[in-house]
């Protein structure tokens, strides 16, 4: 029988050590920026909402309901938060935020601000 090539029993290795790593850490687990990264993909980020207020603030909310998994908790966390703010927003009849909710949003900017100098 002829001995398989060390390319070969590498990628077999490889190949099992990623399957193991998926069921110990779950197929949908999603990996994390660090604090660096989290900020350059915030400073990059071009979304641009569109349609009336009430579609914006429903897009915005979802935006940041979509990326606050991918950053750092330290920059993450304040993105939820702030996607609940929108949330509500989008779910009121102007579909704007209020101005307790601006201020809302003004606090989670600030903590993100904290990080991202």
């Amino acid at each position: 029988m002829p001995k398989p090539s060390v390319g070969v029993v590498r990628a077999a290795v490889l190949s099992a050590g990623l399957a193991a790593s998926l069921l110990l850490g779950g197929c949908g687990g999603t990996q994390t920026m660090d604090v660096t990264a989290s900020c350059a993909f915030l400073n990059d980020d071009t979304f641009k909402p569109d349609g009336n207020q009430q579609q914006q603030s429903k897009q915005i909310a979802e935006h940041y309901h979509q990326i606050a998994e991918k950053l750092a908790p330290e920059i993450g966390d304040p993105i939820k938060a702030m996607a609940a703010i929108m949330d509500e927003a989008a779910a009121s009849s102007l579909g704007a935020a209020t101005q307790d909710q601006q201020e809302k949003l003004k606090v989670q900017f600030n903590k993100i601000g904290e990080y991202c100098k």
